[in-house]
């Protein structure tokens, strides 16, 4: 088999030096350019290293010194467009992106892109960008977020970014990048078929055609085919040309002068109007997709000879020499020189140290702390106006829902950098009122009713926090989260893990969700499973079941995002919005009063809440699954059963010192979790106590959960849930059959419930 770096290698010295160069598809004298013949000399070493970076890796993975072989190698062309943009300009790159980060490094000082790249490759620890945990292209001083494999989950984030330049200015300039700022984000012609990308441009389109400003350019770096699958001849330009509220450009991506050119109109008319572009960028691919991809499997020699005759480094070396910029002789020099030095530098790399140890590999997945200032409590006469419309309301006990919605009042007018959106929750104040009265008093450009698309939702949110805002998404049901997911797991949850600590998307993202709504709406308004969140590294899950636990919890949540830069989920059970009493209509116990920020209550992460000291049994629950066995609770203490309820509040991490000291003098444990039996918190609670108590220390665990089954519609839903009843016969049963004789007979005495 050919050796094809070897060949494109070969073909690009012997081009130059016989004369023999593709075609031009495209003319534009650089006299016509803002540049100078230094500066495209410039452009074309960018793109030169960035060839050499990617023969060198493939050089490197043969003798086992590299790990990750997509490369850039017909895409340098992205050096040009490159030059059109600020450095103060943040960059959503793709992994073919390389001559782009190192052109873009040579608009800051004290810079070694050459050396952090091969670091990078040969995933050393030293690497500055990930510290080994990926290969990524990304730079802090350059304001590249790092990328890993992209399938176009980017591009949500990147529209939340273009978005947030405005607001940032609004709500807290000190953070925020400059004014003008233009947001660039590229991608492949195979990713922009990604339901993804075409939510987040459709988000982009949609919030541009009401005027909306979103300053940004999407790229789309066109080489006509993703991994072995061809893309349509024509197909990118007819689905993003005619978008409204998108201006449409392309460009010869083969040719720098006419890149650099349709860039920079792309870029001045997004700074000016602060509205989106699309640059179509025609391009090829050379070296397969990657180096374990064997072209010729899906693609003739013939055509592969055709497209590496099609080399970007080709096309610019014509321009070059027939524009009078460098002489043959000259251009072949730049190409050797750069070579040998990307040889010298790779083998420095290659000897570099690696991660070599869990807890080094594991120490970025939770970001670093930062200081925060705010507003510091409210005065008595700011918060009196603050809730002027519930003055009548506020020293009575209230349920869950208002509990949520007057701490919102309070951490929106605290901290003037939250910011507020998800479907429905300005003038309507959300399905169940939740974010009522916050757009009367914050505005619509802090409370913010967006478009129906879960994707570009929680993009928003990556997006504003790399921009100094606090966002507080709300997602309007737990199951709609499915349709996003990925967001959250591998773009929000990811970048502390994956920059080593120096990028941060805090933020706080609420969810209405868990079942018992009286059978309403079916498995996608009454979901119970919860357990997409529970494998993502670093994330914190938080459940409150009542008004007070609420109203606190949220309070540590945005301390957690704001101080220590967390990804915070904040699942808010449906079930108990509206719950007022507990064991009788009227009796009013699952009201609690406000806890004003004054009070000086606070709820940390971890800690759990206990209910009773009994120690004859203990039920582990959270959300519903609390709220029912506090109901069971009663008529086991009414039966003369010693038992205490603990209530988990935070579900990930899951507080585990705190419970097994609340469970050590307990002689059984029953766990009650409304979710799933399989996949459920129960499976790492019973886990965690059998790893963890003595046998002298309990005498027995048991769970009761949900069937495996989605929620059915109407009344049905309450067979496959856990239910007071059932808690209590199934405690019942436990103390039976660890109870002594006198308790034994007690208990069948009076199992009837």
């Amino acid at each position: 088999m050919l050796d094809r770096n070897k060949r494109i290698d070969d073909n690009f010295v012997n081009a130059v030096n016989n004369n023999k160069f593709p075609a031009p598809l495209s003319h534009v004298p650089y006299q016509a350019l803002s540049l100078s013949q230094s500066e495209w000399i410039d452009i074309f070493e960018s793109q030169v290293l960035s060839r050499h970076l990617d023969l060198q890796s493939r050089l490197m993975q043969k003798q086992g010194n590299s790990f990750y072989t997509i490369g850039s190698a017909g895409h340098e062309g992205n050096a040009a467009y490159a030059k059109a943009f600020r450095v103060t300009d943040m960059a959503f790159l793709h992994y073919r992106s390389g001559a782009f980060v190192l052109q873009r490094s040579k608009q800051a000082d004290g810079q070694t892109p050459l050396y952090d790249m091969l670091l990078s490759f040969s995933a050393s620890s030293e690497d500055p960008v990930s510290g080994g945990r990926h290969k990524v292209l990304g730079s802090k001083s350059l304001n590249i977020p790092p990328q890993t494999s992209t399938i176009a989950s980017h591009v949500p984030k990147a529209v939340g970014a273009a978005y947030s330049v405005r607001l940032g200015h609004k709500v807290n300039p000190d953070e925020s990048m400059p004014e003008d700022a233009v947001i660039l984000c590229n991608f492949g012609d195979a990713s922009a078929n990604h339901s993804t990308a075409q939510g987040a441009i459709n988000a982009a389109c949609w919030a541009s055609f009401q005027s909306i400003d979103i300053p940004m350019v999407f790229v789309c770096e066109d080489n006509g085919i993703g991994i072995s699958t061809p893309t349509p001849k024509g197909w990118i330009k007819a689905n993003f040309s005619q978008r409204p509220g998108l201006k449409y450009l392309e460009c010869d991506g083969l040719n720098p002068f006419d890149t650099f050119a349709k860039a920079s109109e792309a870029v001045e008319y997004a700074r000016k109007s602060r509205k989106p572009v699309f640059l179509h960028f025609h391009t090829v691919r050379l070296l397969g997709h990657a180096g374990s991809d064997a072209e010729f499997k899906y693609r003739s020699n013939q055509q592969i000879d055709e497209i590496e005759l099609q080399d970007p480094l080709l096309h610019t070396a014509r321009e070059l020499i027939q524009q009078g910029i460098l002489s043959a002789k000259e251009v072949v020099h730049i190409y050797e020189s750069a070579k040998r030095r990307v040889a010298l530098v790779a083998e420095n790399a290659a000897k570099r140290p690696r991660l070599d140890a869990p807890e080094a590999v594991i120490k970025s997945l939770i970001p670093p702390t930062k200081e925060c200032q705010s507003k510091g409590q409210l005065s008595d006469e700011t918060r009196t106006q603050l809730f002027k419309h519930e003055k009548h309301n506020l020293s009575k006990p209230q349920h869950l829902a208002k509990h949520i919605n007057w701490a919102l009042l309070d951490l929106m007018a605290e901290h003037d950098n939250i910011a507020v959106f998800g479907e429905d929750v300005g003038k309507k104040g959300g399905v169940y009122g939740v974010t009522s009265n916050l757009v009367d008093k914050f505005g619509a450009s802090r409370v913010i009713n967006t478009l129906l698309d879960e994707q570009s939702i929680l993009g928003l949110a990556i997006g504003m926090a790399h921009n100094g805002i606090l966002p507080i998404p709300e997602i309007q049901f737990l199951a709609y989260v499915h349709n996003a997911e990925d967001q959250i797991r591998g773009e929000a949850a990811t970048l502390s893990f994956f920059s080593n600590g120096q990028y941060t998307n805090p933020m706080v993202i609420r969810i209405a969700g868990l079942a018992y709504q009286k059978g309403f709406g079916g498995h996608f308004h009454n979901d119970n499973s919860f357990a997409i969140f529970r494998d993502i590294p670093g994330l914190v899950i938080a459940c409150p079941s009542n008004g007070e636990d609420a109203a606190l919890m949220l309070r540590e949540s945005v301390r957690l995002a704001n101080e220590e830069q967390r990804v915070v989920v904040f699942l808010e059970p449906i079930a108990l919005y509206m719950k007022k009493d507990l064991h009788e209509e009227n009796d009013n116990l699952w009201s609690f009063p406000y806890p004003e920020p004054k009070s000086g209550k606070k709820l940390s992460l971890g800690e759990i809440a206990v209910s009773g000291s009994g120690k004859q049994l203990a039920i582990v629950s959270y959300g519903n699954g609390y709220y029912l066995s506090r109901q069971a609770q009663k008529v086991l203490q009414d039966k003369g059963f010693d038992v205490r309820v603990i209530d988990l509040r935070w579900l990930a991490p899951i507080p585990e010192a705190s419970l097994l000291e609340a469970l050590r003098d307990c002689e059984n444990i029953l766990v009650v979790d409304e979710c799933r039996r399989t996949g459920s918190i129960s499976e790492a609670l019973i886990t965690l106590f059998q790893e963890n108590l003595t046998s002298e220390q309990l005498k027995h665990t048991s769970r009761i959960t949900a069937e495996d089954s989605f929620i059915p519609l109407g009344s049905a839903s309450y067979s496959v849930l856990p239910d007071t009843n059932g808690i209590i016969d199934h405690a019942l049963n436990m103390l039976r059959e660890t109870a002594s004789p006198e308790l034994s007979q007690k208990t069948e005495k009076g199992v009837s419930v």
